[in-house]
């Protein structure tokens, strides 16, 4: 077994596995995660067939694009999961028959070999370019359909804005016209004032309160007990002076 085979097998592997996670998982998020990691093994197989143009595409449109656009509108939109499990049972049966009626028809195709012997690809010279040829079919043969195809993802983008749009917010905006229609007498207002009347007639005085004044009483007494002994100092010489007489 080539080192191409056992590359071959690992990513068509992942591929299987994303693929079934996709419709086994619960969550919307994790579905979408395991659509990415399809789509990164598809791009590995479409490199082994030497088709580097779709795997590049492939990863730049669909996963760093369309994924992450079904990523927001997933966890915008509010899905009660509890309902949609609700009818899982119901439709269960449905489910299991139609997917053994694809394997069924898969399994025939192959055995029965009804697509022939299928060649191995011709290996192509140095100076090939798949995207020449890729171009050319595009825009020549299949020109309508790659109209088409334009068309529908528009439509998908459209429909993932309306989906995620909650309504027209109300905002202040600035209308011109209306602007231009006012007039003097519904943006100015004169006003007529007594000329005798003082303007800061409405101001009050300023009350102190009893709380200030008693620090300064305490003050006072205490300059009064302080000028008391110098009165009874200048009593006393005026005594001793009196009996020196």
């Amino acid at each position: 077994m080539t080192v191409e085979s056992i590359v071959f097998y690992v990513f068509a592997t992942l591929t299987v596995v994303g693929a079934l996670g996709v419709i086994s998982m619960k969550n919307a998020v994790q579905a979408v995660l395991c659509l990415v990691l399809t789509f990164f093994s598809a791009a590995a197989l479409w490199m082994l067939l030497e088709a580097e143009f779709l795997a590049v595409t492939l990863v730049l449109v669909y996963v760093g694009a369309v994924m992450v656009l079904f990523l927001f509108v997933v966890m915008m939109l509010d899905v009660d999961y509890a309902s949609l499990r609700a009818g899982f049972s119901k439709y269960l049966p449905l489910g299991v028959i139609t997917a053994l009626a694809l394997f069924g028809a898969i399994y025939w195709v192959i055995r029965s070999q009804v697509l022939g012997e299928i060649p191995e690809p011709a290996k192509n010279s140095a100076d090939y370019s798949n995207v020449t040829v890729l171009g050319r079919l595009l825009y020549t043969d299949y020109f309508y359909a790659f109209e088409i195809a334009g068309v529908i993802l528009l439509v998908a983008i459209i429909a993932a804005i309306s989906l995620t749009f909650r309504g027209r917010r109300e905002r202040r905006g600035q209308s011109v016209p209306l602007q231009h229609q006012t007039m003097r007498e519904e943006r100015l207002k004169i006003v007529s004032m007594e000329s005798g009347r003082r303007q800061d007639a409405h101001l009050k005085p300023k009350k102190t309160s009893s709380k200030k004044e008693a620090p300064k009483d305490g003050v006072a007494k205490k300059s009064s007990s302080k000028k008391e002994p110098s009165k009874n100092k200048q009593d006393e010489a005026e005594k001793s002076e009196g009996k020196g007489s």
